[in-house]
């Protein structure tokens, strides 16, 4: 089999493939980003939750 006889709609699902490939690498990164952040912003989160629960035992609201 010769390089150039390959059918166009071989090298179209090809292409194809690799666009979803890139598309899915992608998102996977803005995930991985976003749960980075996530965990990056995990201390502030419980430093705040920590002072809304003493305040909340203050006012004897808890």
């Amino acid at each position: 089999m010769n390089r150039a006889e390959i059918d166009t709609d071989d090298l179209l699902k090809v292409v194809l493939l690799l666009i979803v490939v890139w598309l899915l690498l992608e998102i996977v990164g803005t995930v991985l980003e976003v749960a980075f952040w996530l965990l990056d912003a995990l201390p502030t989160l419980i430093g705040i939750a920590l002072v809304v629960v003493i305040a909340l035992h203050l006012t004897d609201r808890i």
